[in-house]
């Protein structure tokens, strides 16, 4: 089995930089799945409140048999809990079923709601708790992390942000960088919503490499440090996804994937 990467974190605790994530999974068939995904080789799962599977995590976890350390487990929190986070990561804990996460994010800014400071505060003491390993956000952009900087005591580990070739939010990804912050790529393969695999640059580096292009883009976010977490709710194809720890694409390749920036956003902006 593929030993995964780890990435440093600015706080101490290290990440698999390739993960399996569960938005949109059936809380139904969240259980199968995430059993199929560990099984594939797996060790780090991306769920969230709003997703409604985190029992369905939790049992799958249950049921695995392996210790609890080998596994890497985030979840985050959702808009409406901003002022009661301490309380919304209780419930978490227990339909998940642990008794700590390795890593708990704030979901969403929701700067219409004006708490994503408060929040933070309250994640400050989930951290100091031991409860929350580390502690991060999601959909961060730099105007909401500089707040965060300049008002609270803790740098976030990681930004978890939408990212994939035609969208790679290169001004938040600089900033990051330069405060310490690891990103995480959310879509890392575009929703299927642009023809991202007919692209030649990366059908070509598939062709070249004797791999599928989703593997390819799974590689050209390794390679570009992210943390990434493909979802599939096949085995098969979270299989193909976890093996690209056997090729590595050139500084051409890369440089080809990375020229297809186009703002082109799939998903929601964080100031809406």
């Amino acid at each position: 089995m593929a030993s995964v990467p780890r990435i440093q974190l600015n706080d101490g605790h290290s990440i698999p930089q390739l993960g399996f994530g569960v938005f949109k999974v059936d809380p139904d068939e969240t259980t199968r799945i995430v059993s199929d995904a560990l099984e594939v080789g797996y060790r780090h799962i991306d769920t969230a409140r709003i997703y409604g599977n985190e029992a369905g995590v939790g049992a799958a976890i249950a049921e695995s048999g392996l210790q609890r350390e080998e596994l890497f487990i985030t979840t985050k929190l959702w808009n409406d809990d901003h002022s009661r986070a301490l309380d919304a990561f209780d419930a978490s804990l227990e339909r998940l079923g642990l008794d700590y996460v390795d890593l708990y994010l704030i979901h969403w800014p929701s700067p219409k709601d004006d708490r994503y400071v408060e929040a933070w505060q309250s994640l400050e003491q989930l951290r100091e708790s031991g409860r929350a390993r580390s502690i991060g956000v999601s959909n961060f952009l730099v105007g909401h992390l500089e707040r965060l900087l300049a008002e609270t005591d803790v740098v976030p580990a990681v930004d978890q942000i939408e990212l994939h070739p035609a969208h790679q939010q290169p001004a938040t990804t600089a900033f990051a960088e330069e405060h310490g912050i690891a990103i995480e790529a959310w879509s890392p393969l575009g929703q299927g919503k642009y023809p991202l695999f007919e692209l030649p640059e990366v059908a070509g580096a598939a062709a070249t490499h004797g791999k599928s292009p989703a593997q390819v883009v799974i590689r050209w976010h390794l390679q570009r440090g992210h943390i990434v977490f493909p979802k599939s709710n096949r085995r098969a194809r979270m299989a193909e996804n976890f093996d690209v720890f056997d090729f590595e694409l050139s500084e051409a390749e890369m440089g080809a994937i990375t020229a297809l920036e186009r703002e082109g956003r799939v998903g929601s902006h964080p100031d809406d």
